[in-house]
């Protein structure tokens, strides 16, 4: 337990056990209740939507509030659904039935969550693709997924344009913030253009039948090796993360002897900036999915950079921003270098990579009145599994949550037998927000899920109250001489560097013990810690083989993929070679 000076006396009022019992209790805000999913009894909350047009139906009740903001446009939550609507209509009257994929490969601007809710309501399977692959890459997710339609911003159709060909199952392109092209339809001709949404008629949704447990979506997960698999989520899936923030905020109140607030029409708006990206899990149920819930704002930016993101917070009163931790921890350094404290902001919100427990110590001096918060998941619980926030938080700065109330943890050794509380083992992990399986991959789906549990791939330890950390993933763990080096654990002890913003842990090969520690950091701007300071001080945290043998001060920050993991494939050739005439540690990396 952490005594952590920000935690107030007699805190916590309530035992967590207590605060979740009457959060959930009959007739309670987030009563739960037990359904057969899968033929396998899983606990739900009762007052989640039970699909996604559930969500959408509420999302149109909100109205003129704004929806979304990109640069100078501006959506109300009306013409959100009247768009979306349209192109739902649009599907449907050409020939898009229940079942069938509709690709989406466009950056955060306001026609994704419109194309994405049209081919929802159409009763097809959303299938966002990475906006970040190249055309090959899009090429296999259309050509892996069946995609009978694609919708595309100019960029991307770019990139994918000299590969339809090769994408047979292919019927019909939409197109935005493009010339025209013979080979798609502008999606403008279908809802018209942005700045008029909200003066489009008001059409009926397409009298197609849902149901919770119907395929809703194909995520395509972000692993850093090998070729993608297609993960997917029902609508309850999709449709249960959106309770996890209401959830966490009002058992936090309780532990502070607070009464949970009430939903209040009236309130101010509150506003997010959204920097992760939608075709993300995290971006579309986490961010997407609570502010459709919630009648929320959001704000989206074109490309991240940290003092513009200041400037939107301030200019658009946010009341809170995230991410993923790079993201979180140099909106803090640039609020710091800047001296502004951003007094609209209230939380910063992280997850999609391991995060180190300093980071609330370093958003704790960068904008004293803002609630850190932090979760787990993955692209195969849909988002959010796990969260906690407030002085739960700082009691448990290394932890990412308790998992919430609907979910179930297992930790399991390599013969699948439960382990002790504080134990390390893998992680698995069972809910309604578990994905039903891979896309046309039987293998991987009889692998990785079993009666409702999925193995994660993880390695975890939970204390008696459930508080998970998560301690490597198993391939990532390095064995140095017999002995077991968990990255994470190196690789927080670095982020407590003043100095250090990002950091990598990778295996340096050795001839007799096979592998040890190396490191890979980026530095804030302006600093200039060595390698050997940053060994050294990484020796006063650590046992002395757990400490990197060699450090490499990277240029810039690390490669990441969309959802914030670093792409270690790529890295470790920077330890490939022999160590410079310093010896045990590098200077810079590129």
């Amino acid at each position: 337990m952490s005594s952590d000076p920000r935690i107030p006396a007699g805190w916590p009022a309530l035992s967590f056990r207590d605060a979740q019992a009457r959060l959930t209790a009959p007739g309670a805000p987030f009563e739960i209740a037990t359904v057969p999913i899968r033929g396998v009894p899983t606990r739900i909350w009762k007052a989640a939507p039970p699909t996604l047009r559930d969500l959408y139906l509420i999302a149109r009740a909100h109205g003129d509030r704004t929806f979304v903001v990109y640069r100078d446009e501006r959506v109300t939550f009306t013409g959100f659904s009247r768009a979306a609507t349209a192109f739902a209509q649009a599907l449907v009257a050409a020939g898009i039935r229940k079942g069938d994929r509709v690709a989406i490969a466009l950056r955060n601007l306001p026609e994704w969550p419109v194309c994405y809710y049209g081919a929802l309501l159409a009763g097809a399977i959303a299938t966002p693709l990475n906006a970040w692959w190249t055309g090959p890459e899009l090429t296999y997710g259309l050509r892996h997924s069946g995609a009978r339609v694609l919708i595309a911003d100019g960029e991307r159709f770019a990139r994918i344009a000299p590969h339809l060909a090769e994408c047979p199952a292919l019927e019909r392109i939409f197109t935005t913030r493009m010339e025209a092209d013979p080979r798609a339809t502008p999606l403008s001709e279908v809802t018209g253009p942005v700045a008029g949404w909200a003066a489009l008629p008001e059409r009926p949704l397409p009298d197609i039948a849902l149901d919770p447990e119907d395929d809703a979506t194909l995520f395509y997960t972000s692993g850093t090796t090998g070729r993608p698999k297609g993960a997917v989520g029902t609508h309850r899936a999709a449709a249960t993360t959106v309770m996890a923030y209401p959830y966490s905020a009002a058992r936090t109140c309780l532990r502070r002897g607070e009464t949970p607030p009430r939903p209040d029409p009236s309130a101010p708006q509150r506003a997010s900036l959204l920097v992760i990206p939608l075709f993300h899990v995290t971006g579309c149920h986490a961010s997407l999915g609570s502010a459709l819930y919630g009648g929320h704002r959001l704000v989206m930016m074109h490309r991240w950079d940290a003092r513009e993101a200041l400037d939107l917070i301030e200019a658009e009163g946010c009341t809170g921003a995230g991410g993923v931790p790079t993201i979180a921890w140099q909106l803090a350094s640039a609020a710091r270098e800047a001296g502004r404290t951003l007094p609209s902001l209230e939380t910063v919100t992280y997850g999609g990579a391991p995060a180190a427990g300093d980071l609330v110590r370093a958003l704790g001096e960068a904008f004293p009145n803002v609630t850190a918060a932090t979760g787990w998941g993955m692209t195969e619980t849909s988002a959010t599994f796990t969260h906690h926030q407030g002085e739960d938080y700082l009691a448990h700065p290394d932890s990412c949550g308790p998992p919430l109330p609907v979910c179930e943890v297992r930790i399991v050794d390599l013969l699948g037998q439960d382990l002790a509380p504080g134990s390390v083992g893998e992680l698995c992990v069972k809910g309604p927000n578990v994905v039903r399986g891979y896309w046309d991959d039987p293998e991987a789906t009889a692998e990785t899920l079993s009666e409702g549990w999925l193995r994660t791939g993880d390695l975890a330890r939970a204390d008696d109250e459930g508080f998970l950390t998560i301690v490597d993933r198993i391939k990532d763990m390095l064995i140095r001489g017999g002995e077991n080096i968990y990255c994470c654990e190196v690789e927080n002890a670095l982020y407590a560097h003043p100095d250090v913003i990002d950091a990598v842990v990778l295996p340096v090969p050795h001839p007799t013990l096979g592998e040890e520690p190396g490191a890979i950091v980026a530095l804030a701007e302006g600093a200039r810690a060595g390698p050997e300071e940053i060994r050294a001080f990484a020796a006063g945290r650590l046992a002395a083989f757990k400490v990197p043998v060699r450090v490499v001060v990277w240029d810039g920050l690390l490669p990441r993929n969309p959802a914030g993991k670093v792409l270690r494939t790529s890295l470790r050739a920077v330890f490939a070679d022999p160590p410079d005439q310093n010896g045990s540690a590098s200077s810079t990396g590129r």
